[in-house]
């Protein structure tokens, strides 16, 4: 268990360092009049909260105008490409993107980069040449390392659910992949893998309908945390032992955590996903070379660890 200690303590040394690093930055630069627009998957979860919170603290030190929008849920992705059309016909410097569902952005984005506007990539991928970059966990990792963790947590043969994102998301089925490998590796049985949108109440009716056929089940990996506070609901309502790991490291997983209710999470680190967004795009505005990829990096979060995840991210939130 150590090693999730001193895991827990390079991310919040990393964080600081980030934050540092980034103050001298905005000294050098002396700031400027440019602009980046940054478009989420969406602005009514937590996780996405602390990557408008990181692209906005990068934007005030660097001395940007930083838009930050998102639809109303990760599942509206018409809406999503909608917002990012408005956002490049309003000719910004750089543009920063979560694209919710690839395949159906990627057109407007292949044409953003023809026009030599800079497309800046976040938190998922997106196959197409113009990039400048991507910026983001690699979530199959993630999902692995949440598999492994619950695998750590239960006995061969035991039966497992998989609670997956929208489906067509590349990030949550990714890390969805990753966990599977891991328990099935591990000799855990897959009794059902179901998506619930990235929503806490639909997660929460999804495992409803599942213990009705799987009433034994040990375990559960939930593709975001507020899927896997809904599952612990539909858990608890049952007065069921289950172990449930989430993935993201928001505020009220980890608080759930210290309360001895969610089991882990994988923390990204969404807040530096926003921050290095805005930071690169703006040192590819002014013409200089940045990675193409770009590691936000994981954390593996248990009781051990939990409480000084927490200070940090009270210490990012508003």
């Amino acid at each position: 268990m150590k090693k999730f200690k001193l895991a827990g303590a390079a991310l919040a040394v990393s964080c600081m360092a980030l934050l540092a690093g980034c103050g001298g930055e905005k000294e050098a630069s002396g700031g400027g009049g440019e602009s980046v627009a940054v478009v989420l998957k969406t602005l009514s979860s937590p996780y996405w909260k602390y990557v408008e919170a990181g692209a906005k603290d990068a934007g005030e030190k660097l001395g940007v105008d930083v838009t930050v929008v998102g639809p109303s849920a990760e599942s509206q992705v018409l809406e999503q490409v909608n917002l990012l059309e408005d956002q490049i016909s309003q000719s910004p410097g750089a543009i920063v993107v979560a694209p919710s569902q690839p395949d159906t952005v990627v057109p407007v984005l292949e044409g953003a980069a023809k026009s030599k506007l800079p497309v800046l990539l976040i938190d998922s991928d997106a196959g197409f040449e113009g990039k400048t970059t991507f910026i983001g966990t690699d979530n199959y990792t993630a999902g692995q390392e949440g598999g492994k963790l619950l695998a750590s947590m239960l006995q061969r043969g035991d039966k497992v659910v998989l609670i997956e994102g929208a489906l067509g998301n590349p990030a949550t089925d990714d890390r969805i992949k990753g966990a599977k490998d891991s328990l099935e590796a591990a000799g855990l049985e897959v009794v059902a893998k179901q998506p619930a949108d990235s929503d806490k109440t639909k997660a929460m009716s999804v495992m409803e309908n599942i213990l009705q056929k799987n009433g034994d089940v040990k375990g559960v990996f939930a593709a975001n945390d507020d899927m896997a506070l809904g599952v612990l609901r539909a858990v608890e309502a049952k007065g069921l032992d289950v172990k449930v790991i989430g993935t993201d490291g928001t505020k009220e997983a980890v608080q759930s955590i210290l309360d001895g209710k969610l089991a882990g999470t994988i923390a990204q680190s969404p807040y530096n996903m926003g921050y290095q967004g805005v930071e690169n795009a703006i040192k590819t505005i002014k013409g200089e070379k940045i990675e193409k990829r770009i590691d936000s990096g994981i954390d593996i979060i248990i009781s051990e660890n939990a409480t000084e995840k927490l200070e940090f991210l009270e210490s990012i939130s508003e």
